[in-house]
């Protein structure tokens, strides 16, 4: 898994730039990292945020998306074995060391829920990373993908770029939900929350989200163009203490108490009592995942879907009708 993991999450830096690179590279599977590349990622943030030779981070994507989330069959079938041994792998606990809680206590779902809001989960680790952040976003940034974008310094995007978290559409929650109500506005992240659909770059852009949004061919060297900035910019020392100060600030704001928040409501998420015509995740499993969400997608107007082969043509670039 270690080795999978990391031609799945590739890392370089340029020790002339101070500038580190963290690519994730499985393309096939619209970027999705499994539970030990997600680990990874998390660990690299760790290492970059304390090694000297690097001062800014750009996390990018292979292929035409940043990524459209974790593994979701992966994790699924991790949860729902009857062997904990999977599932504990994505607490970092070897498969005989613990007894885990079982099925249809609180802490059975709770305990994963609580883990989201830990950085060595690979989910919030950018809020505690030192250095400067920069994440290049094309195509798909949905789910896990989003957490990131919320959790980064600069986001700089294409202009056929769409946001969101599919899990708004079939189970309600995600664990970086108070901290996209205060970077989005509370008002735009509702309107995604209660219609699921996904935002364009230019929505983004204009509720604040994204710094820079440019044609696809002009992304990389928009990106670059910021990140040698950010680079040549103030000592590190400085920017460890900015980051510091923004990160009191975010405190103050709630982030991490919004995580443990959303984490608990996640958790207890699996009670809530599913309308006649509600599409579920469970049964979305049983149906084959792919086909349930592509027949659920259907439902919703075709500029709000979230598949870009469903949505118009014209939509992906868009700009917002005031």
């Amino acid at each position: 898994m270690a080795a999978k993991a990391e031609k799945i999450i590739r890392y370089e830096k340029d020790a002339k730039t101070r500038i580190a690179t963290i690519t994730f590279d499985r393309p096939e599977y619209l970027n999705a990292p499994t539970i030990a590349a997600r680990q990874r990622y998390a660990d690299l943030l760790h290492r970059a945020s304390i090694d000297d030779k690097v001062k800014v981070v750009v996390i990018r994507g292979t292929g035409d998306d940043l990524g459209s989330g974790a593994d979701l069959k992966e994790f699924m079938r991790a949860k729902d074995a009857a062997d904990p041994g999977p599932l504990l792998a994505e607490f970092r606990v070897g498969a005989n060391e613990i007894a885990y809680p079982p099925r249809g206590s609180f802490r059975h779902g709770a305990s994963i829920g609580q883990w989201y809001a830990n950085p060595n989960s690979g989910i919030r680790g950018l809020q505690d990373f030192k250095k400067i952040s920069i994440l290049e976003v094309k195509g798909y940034c949905y789910g896990w993908h989003f957490y990131q974008a919320a959790d980064a310094d600069l986001v700089i995007a294409s202009d056929d770029a769409l946001f969101g978290h599919p899990s708004f559409r079939y189970y309600g929650w995600g664990p970086r939900m108070w901290w996209w109500a205060q970077t989005m506005g509370i008002r735009k992240f509702q309107e995604m929350v209660y219609t699921g659909r996904a935002f364009t770059a230019a929505e983004m852009y204009d509720c604040n989200f994204l710094n820079s949004v440019v044609p696809r061919a002009e992304l990389e060297a928009e990106v670059a163009k910021y990140a040698l900035a950010c680079a040549r910019n103030r000592p590190t020392d400085t920017v460890f203490m900015q980051k510091t100060f923004f990160e009191v600030m975010k405190q103050f704001q709630g982030e991490y108490m919004g995580s443990l928040l959303s984490g608990f409501f996640e958790s207890v998420g699996g009670g809530a009592h599913p309308d006649a015509d509600d599409f579920t995740l469970d049964g979305a499993i049983d149906r084959g995942l792919g086909d349930a969400v592509k027949d659920n997608d259907a439902k919703f107007p075709p500029e709000w879907r979230l598949s870009k082969k469903a949505r118009p043509a014209k939509e992906a670039n868009r700009k917002r009708k005031h």
